[in-house]
């Protein structure tokens, strides 16, 4: 027998790019996912609150988790204000039902914003129930070069968040211990990317089990912990030579997320 935790798994809508966000919702309902991550991004219906409801409504997918327009690609997506960014996330959220902003720490040149930033974020968590998860970063390298190009810190353990998420494609790339990271975040631990990395420069979001990071480690211990936040499949599928192997890819990235899970709990018969 086994019993199965209460932690949700989305998709992220980023999951399928680059085809479009509603592409999203029609397979996370196919394949038979919780819910979507909906990563604000160029696409127009990634910006349209009453778009991003209907197709919820159409496909009977909530959304559980929205992705604030953090990319070097968005910088002008929902204004050029990282402030009103979020906001305007954080009212995303609260329409759609959504429990969770997910955030990245500033880049380094936006100055103003970086010296704010914890104590913002913490302001705009303390108006809302819709909890801001900090994500890890990593540092970027070129060769042999290091660049930090986050502030306060790639490492958002290093300063004080209510809410984290953790990435363990950012954990790879960054090459810093993953396992020593979820320790420092505790019981802040809030919000899951679940990907996986072989260390590389790039930021690589295989699906998980195809890396070296402790992907079904982490399930087990959020199902032993009796983790309440969402776990997103989080996971670059720009190399699939079809719908048909992308959707494969997802449907193997939900499978392992379930059954890594649910192992965890496993009750033994009487």
């Amino acid at each position: 027998m086994v019993r199965i935790p209460d932690a949700k798994v989305a998709l992220s809508t980023a999951s399928v790019y680059p085809e479009s966000t509603a592409t999203a919702f029609e397979i996370a309902a196919r394949l038979g996912y919780d819910g979507v991550e909906v990563m604000v991004w160029t696409d127009p219906v990634s910006q349209d609150i009453e778009a991003l409801r209907r197709l919820s409504d159409y496909h009977r997918v909530p959304i559980l988790a929205i992705h604030a327009p953090c990319l070097l690609i968005t910088q002008r997506v929902w204004s050029t204000d990282p402030w009103v960014k979020l906001q305007r996330a954080r009212a995303a959220a609260e329409k759609l039902g959504a429990s969770t902003v997910v955030v990245h720490p500033p880049f380094r040149w936006q100055r103003q914003y970086a010296r704010d930033f914890v104590t913002g974020i913490w302001r705009m968590a303390e108006e809302t129930d819709v909890r801001f998860a900090v994500e890890n970063m990593y540092p970027w390298r070129y060769r042999d070069r290091e660049m930090l190009a986050y502030a306060p810190e790639w490492d958002v353990t290093k300063d004080d968040y209510r809410h984290f998420t953790i990435d363990l494609s950012h954990t790879a790339t960054a090459r810093t211990d993953a396992t020593a990271m979820i320790d420092r975040m505790g019981d802040r631990l809030g919000h899951v990317h679940l990907a996986d990395g072989n260390g590389s420069s790039k930021d690589e979001h295989l699906v998980p089990g195809r890396g070296t990071q402790p992907c079904a480690e982490l399930l087990e211990r959020l199902a032993r912990s009796g983790f309440d936040g969402h776990v997103v499949i989080e996971v670059n599928t720009r190399r699939a030579m079809s719908s048909a192997e992308r959707e494969a890819d997802l449907a193997e990235a939900l499978a392992f997320t379930r059954l890594h899970l649910a192992s965890a709990l496993r009750v033994p018969r009487s």
